[in-house]
């Protein structure tokens, strides 16, 4: 299984008149083909900033300062903005945003706006363009009776698959879905996450997994990603990060130990206390040390790097390293 998408030193600060925010700061990974990675993280972590950096499309006043983004062999960042567009987003990664209804232009239909996108991108008569929509339409449950609707006629479920066909239609290699179930009941949000692993399978799609939820991370995703305060703080295969065999962040334990569980009676869930830092001035040592519950004095002076400690399995925590 070779790798399709490689990150290597990702940084993106977003520049404020206070100074630089350091919303991704050095990181890397990779993801492989085929793959589901979920990435995880308590809101502000940097979870939807790393989403729109692997398009090169950071929102203002965001901008990549460091780093390789290599896809399909090339790094995307040294291409001009006219190239990433004709040739990487929506051709060979594409993203599914939070919030359907933000995605959707409520004055057009969806036929005419998913047309629009299409032929931005291909050079194809009407009826090819909407044979091809209407396949992607069949694919995510949909009949063609959508096509002429407006946004507000449809559900929050059909409005999420009509972003999810959207996002499909030029046929990608990665698609990143950045909390695709939010704010959907729990019945639409199993509904959407069958669809893409069923779409996975058909398509031989490689994805990247956005999402608060831990236990949707579990069902969908090959391996973990633990994203705190910019950084990484441990990725790891499904098994390493809840299997809790071996050895994991204190943040990602602390994660999971506020995750209500069905087949497991817990008497009381846990929290992490205290606040994610500011990311103006983050703290020196580990960003966590100030919550951690299992700190040490070297945490507050130094940087632990994200270091492997088995197969697969890479955690930044003097604590692991120690013992």
């Amino acid at each position: 299984m070779g790798r399709i998408l490689e990150v290597n030193n990702l940084k993106l600060y977003y520049y404020t008149a206070r100074g630089p925010v350091r919303g991704v700061d050095d990181i890397s990974f990779h993801l492989n083909k085929g793959e589901t990675l979920g990435v995880v993280g308590e809101s502000g972590c940097g979870k939807t900033t790393l989403g729109t950096a692997l398009l090169n499309m950071p929102s203002p006043p965001g901008r990549i300062v460091g780093g390789e983004i290599v896809l399909a062999g090339s790094d995307i960042l040294q291409l001009n903005e006219k190239q990433i567009r004709q040739q990487i987003r929506w051709e060979k990664i594409s993203m599914v945003f939070q919030g359907a209804m933000n995605c959707l232009t409520p004055v057009y239909t969806i036929e005419k706006q998913m047309l629009e996108t299409l032929q931005e991108h291909r050079e194809m008569d009407e009826a090819a363009a909407g044979e091809r929509i209407r396949k992607y339409i069949a694919y995510v449950g949909l009949s063609d009776d959508v096509l002429r609707r407006y946004p507000h006629e449809l559900s929050g479920g059909m409005k999420q698959r009509i972003v999810i066909a959207t996002a499909l239609f030029l046929e990608p290699e990665v698609v990143i879905c950045d909390e695709p179930t939010t704010a959907l009941d729990v019945v639409v949000q199993a509904q959407i996450i069958n669809l893409l692993k069923e779409l996975k399978e058909q398509l031989g799609l490689s994805f990247i997994f956005i999402t608060h939820d831990l236990a949707t991370e579990a069902e969908v995703a090959d391996r973990i990603l633990v994203m705190y305060a910019g950084k990484i703080a441990e990725i790891g295969t499904n098994q390493q990060i809840y299997g809790q065999e071996g050895q994991i962040h204190p943040y990602t334990r602390g994660l999971l130990g506020a995750t209500p569980r069905l087949r497991e009676k817990v008497a009381k869930l846990d929290f992490i206390p205290g606040t994610p830092p500011n990311l103006l001035h983050p703290p020196a040592g580990c960003r966590f040390h100030l919550r951690c519950p299992v700190v040490m004095e070297r945490c507050s002076v130094e940087e632990p790097p994200l270091k492997e400690i088995e197969a697969e399995h890479k955690i930044a925590c003097w604590r692991c390293f120690d013992e």
